[in-house]
């Protein structure tokens, strides 16, 4: 469990990038969250289940259509 207070959101929360970082390796493109989520700098993770979030820029949002 997360020792820090308040404690990190967890993995499969909304906000489990808010999580503390415990190990960072810039140099490879990741770094290893409080909550156990390892998050890549393309903005994909690789949660402790096992579970896979691909990458999610906020570029790949599509701009609202004028009406």
């Amino acid at each position: 469990m997360c020792p820090h207070q308040p404690p990190c959101p967890s993995h499969d929360a909304p906000d489990r990038d808010a999580a503390r970082t415990l190990v960072s390796h810039p140099e490879q493109g990741w770094s290893l969250l409080c909550n156990g989520v390892v998050l890549f700098e393309d903005t994909g993770e690789l949660l402790p289940d096992g579970g896979v979030i691909a990458p999610h820029r906020p570029t790949d949002l599509k701009a609202p259509s004028a009406a």
